[in-house]
């Protein structure tokens, strides 16, 4: 083969790898380690500018048949609060629930709620028997009311809109102060 030939063909190989991505991209470039470069990962490496590492995983998924577990998301990492505490959400939609409501003007469908976060938490240890060393944070309490829909935001009772403005004494142009015609004083 002709430099220009195996010029093209590694390109295209780079190109296929750049396309792949996660496990189907390991198995082809171990796929290709195997066949074109007889299982040797540094000349592989240098050739194609590929990770070694990569390309090692790559080759042992290829032999053991099993895709390797690696920094995808919910496999690694913290665990969300509801995962250590399966009743979380539905005991604090039962706590909320009876100290919220809707938008007074009835313009989105948000709750907003009387209960803050701290309270909300308060409440899950006296009420619902939650030890206070395995309950979460306020801000992570804060963020599952987010989450949930609830919106602690003081809750304002509506002021019925003024129909027209009164007038005031002080003004000229109220009745209180009108200039009336003068009747005769008479003393009957």
């Amino acid at each position: 083969m002709s430099n220009t030939e195996i010029g093209a063909i590694k390109s295209l190989l780079q190109e296929t790898a750049k396309s792949l991505k996660g496990h189907a991209r390991r198995l082809f470039m171990a796929r290709t380690v195997k066949d074109v470069f007889e299982g040797v990962t540094s000349r592989a490496a240098q050739e194609m500018g590929w990770n070694r590492a990569t390309i090692s995983k790559g080759l042992h998924e290829l032999s053991s048949g099993v895709e390797c577990a690696d920094g995808r998301k919910g496999l690694t990492g913290r665990k969300p609060a509801e995962a250590h505490l399966p009743n979380l959400l539905t005991d604090i939609r039962d706590l909320v629930d009876s100290q919220s409501q809707t938008d007074a003007r009835f313009r989105t469908h948000r709750l907003y709620t009387r209960m803050s976060a701290a309270e909300v938490r308060r409440q899950l240890h006296e009420k619902k028997g939650y030890p206070k060393e395995i309950l979460p944070s306020a801000e992570t309490i804060r963020c599952k009311l987010n989450m949930l829909g609830y919106h602690p935001v003081r809750v304002q009772k509506t002021q019925v809109k003024k129909r027209s403005p009164k007038r005031m004494p002080s003004s000229k142009k109220s009745n209180a102060f009108a200039r009336k015609p003068h009747s005769p004083k008479t003393n009957c």
